[in-house]
């Protein structure tokens, strides 16, 4: 199995080493730069399946290189390191498209579990691969975007198929509000928010036609796509 290769951006040296040492010896391969201009520079000539920024780095911020990594690679997981805690650095570092941060002084096995965590989403959403879906009386196929009965095929929009796709895969179980906006959305603010609940609506009135069908809302945590018999 081939190793997890990470860049890391991190312009103090000694925690730079140590997170480098660490994260080898856990079995990762670790592209160490010390600014974000160095960074930006490995990340155009290799090929990594993390990143891993530092927020205060000088030449360039993890917010910056974050940008840039983000106009050559949209799906590439992001956590940003940071000694803040303002609210608008968090946010901020979502809407750049993070995947996840971690607020300095930390645990190593903390960033191991992080670490972790996203590549796990990440293959989840990667190994998706079924694209025909048997929902009640419906057929629904998400590469071609349709949901049809017997005769009749209504064509979805992107969003519309992505967001359905997931709850058929998460049928039964609840999907994560927060986790389907980063995932379709890239960004869970509130006016995403509410841009989901307008596209779950739309998806109700789709599967209307087979009552056994039901998309609840699970207050606080999400939805769940229910077939009863």
């Amino acid at each position: 199995m081939e190793k997890v290769k990470i860049l890391l951006a991190e312009d103090d040296i000694n925690l730079g080493s140590l997170l480098e040492q660490y994260l080898v010896a856990k079995n990762f391969e670790v592209d160490l730069f010390n600014d974000g201009v160095k960074a930006l520079q490995g990340f155009e000539k290799n090929i990594y399946d993390l990143c891993i920024l530092d927020v205060m780095m000088p030449k360039k911020d993890g917010f910056e290189l974050a940008k840039n990594i983000r106009e050559h690679n949209q799906i590439i997981p992001i956590i940003f390191l940071t000694a803040k805690t303002l609210k608008e650095d968090v946010l901020k570092g979502f809407k750049i498209g993070a995947d996840d941060y971690i607020t300095k002084p930390f645990n190593m096995e903390e960033l191991i579990f992080r670490i972790e965590a996203v590549l796990r989403r990440i293959s989840g959403m990667s190994n998706s691969d079924k694209s025909i879906f048997e929902l009640g009386i419906f057929s629904f196929d998400s590469n071609k975007q349709m949901l049809s009965v017997d005769s009749k095929i209504t064509k979805l929009t992107t969003k519309e198929s992505e967001l359905l796709k997931m709850l058929c895969e998460n049928k039964n179980d609840i999907l994560e509000r927060n986790f389907a906006l980063k995932a379709i959305w890239r960004d869970d603010n509130y006016f995403n928010a509410r841009s989901m609940d307008v596209y779950i609506t739309k998806l109700r009135k789709h599967l209307k036609e087979d009552p056994r069908i039901e998309i609840m809302n699970i207050h606080g945590k999400g939805y769940k796509l229910i077939l009863s018999e």
